[in-house]
């Protein structure tokens, strides 16, 4: 633990994405406030699922703000439940952090209905008495209006002796690091959340922003003892996978996150599209919130690194792709089903835990022509990580598939870091603060702190559910 030998009054309690990697929540206190960093759902098995309805580990009228580092489901997904049951005080973001949770949040609240409207069609059968919905889109509604956005590099007093300014964490459109400045009985400290740090030199967004002081600095570690290929190799496999398939005659889906996987694999589609032969195929984005979380980051050209900026100046929209189809009905996403080779299939959800990508990977996994490119961190339970971990069989709508289909796992599309971007972002603080590993499963976590203590001589910290760190 990290303590000042006098009590500064100043405390962290970790209560989400301590030993895993979703459900993002902590506290930090400063004497009598409370400020609560990320509000997330937690997403793997239905067990892990089923913990979202807990009761929340904290008292509800303890917290005077929230800060929200960005709008992936894991770090925002449960911050409507937090108003329905009762929080009315402010949320911080960045404004490209809230226009994008006005899409997320709405598509989560569509999702808890159907789950509970499913579930108590199930439980009425066995006369059982119904479930609550996890939070319907007025409870979405309620919560955006709860909003305070402000951009990066601006600092601002959320609370009486509590500065926050927020830096460009690299990760997706308006990803925060979160930067608290705090002055509380004659002691001053900095405090530092990592939030989810994107990779260098990776496509779309500037690199994640240097900070240079911290007394305690929050840090995912979600790819800790990882290294992820080149942007290099990791383009010249896309070119592979789609040069295979076309010579097996399949299909190829792609698992893709609504936000930020999906925008970053149509740039890259538009960008080699004459290189990886792309005029042959059919290429389908089958998500509604991912054509609408595409127009966001349209609206937010002043965020992007110079090579998408001076590609965005050429262009009246994103990357052309003259085969590109939006399919946003459910009619137009069945009719995908038909095609049994030459179609390109980018589908929510990212971890395969349902959604529109769920049939087609009925209707393909099976398939010896399809291939299947996951991009992103697949959680434990999950139907991704079963096909990373190249489970022969999968069990799809409740019917035991063969998987037959090719599996590539492209690390380097990841949204997330590996261990020497995180390295890389942490050497830039000078002296090297203390360190808590979050957001990462625990031998993820022990190897980031084994390469920080290595190379920086770092003192880490490794916090599990419910334990607290004096500051």
């Amino acid at each position: 633990m990290a303590t000042s030998g006098q009590d500064s009054g100043i405390r962290l309690r970790f209560y989400g994405a301590a030993g895993e990697v979703t459900g993002s929540c902590h506290i930090l206190e400063v004497g009598e406030q409370r400020i609560l960093l990320d509000c997330g759902m937690i997403q793997g098995s239905a067990r892990d699922e089923a913990r979202n309805s807990n009761p929340f580990p904290f008292k509800l009228d303890d917290i005077n703000a929230v800060v929200l580092s960005h709008a992936h489901v894991d770090h925002s997904g449960r911050l409507p439940l937090l108003v329905k049951r009762g929080y009315r005080g402010p949320i911080h973001a960045h404004r490209a952090t809230r226009d994008l949770c006005r899409i997320l949040l709405r598509d989560s609240a569509s999702l808890a209905e159907r789950d509970a409207d499913y579930q108590n069609r199930r439980r009425a059968r066995k006369g059982l008495q119904p479930i609550d919905v996890l939070y319907d889109k007025e409870d979405v509604d309620n919560c955006i209006k709860q909003f305070e956005v402000n951009g990066y590099e601006k600092p601002c007093e959320i609370l009486p002796g509590i500065t926050l300014c927020f830096h460009d964490a690299g990760h997706i459109l308006g990803s925060c690091s979160v930067d608290l400045d705090i002055t509380h009985q004659g002691h001053r400290r900095r405090i530092v959340f990592s939030g989810d740090l994107g990779q260098y030199d990776a496509p779309i967004l500037e690199d994640p922003a240097t900070l240079k002081d911290a007394d305690l600095v929050l840090m995912e570690s979600t790819y800790g003892g990882r290294r992820h290929r080149s942007h290099h190799e990791t383009i010249k496999e896309i070119g592979e996978v789609i040069a295979n398939a076309e010579h097996h005659r399949g299909n190829i889906l792609i698992p893709a996150f609504a936000l930020g996987r999906s925008q970053e694999v149509l740039y890259l589609l538009g960008k080699h599209y004459d290189e990886w032969g792309l005029e042959r195929w059919r290429i389908f984005l089958d998500s509604p919130m991912a054509v609408e979380a595409t127009q966001v980051y349209w609206d937010y050209p002043h965020l992007y690194d110079e090579d998408a900026t001076n590609l965005r100046r050429q262009l009246e929209h994103m990357p052309v792709l003259r085969n590109l189809h939006l399919t946003r009905s459910p009619d137009e996403s069945r009719m995908i089903n038909r095609i049994e080779n030459g179609a390109i299939i980018i589908a929510g959800s990212g971890m395969c835990t349902g959604g529109r990508i769920l049939h087609h990977l009925k209707h393909n996994v099976w398939r010896k022509t399809a291939h299947i490119m996951i991009i992103g961190y697949q959680a434990p339970g999950t139907l991704g990580r079963r096909l990373v971990d190249g489970n022969q069989y999968v069990r799809i709508y409740g019917e035991a598939m063969r998987v037959n289909a090719t599996v590539h796992t492209i690390g380097g599309l990841s949204a997330h870091g590996d261990e020497d971007d995180l390295a890389r972002w942490f050497s830039s603080f000078s002296p090297p603060p203390h360190v808590c590993l979050v957001h990462g499963e625990d031998k993820a976590r022990e190897a980031m702190a084994a390469r920080l203590q290595r190379e920086f001589a770092a003192s880490t910290t490794i916090p599990g559910p419910g334990d607290v760190l004096t500051v």
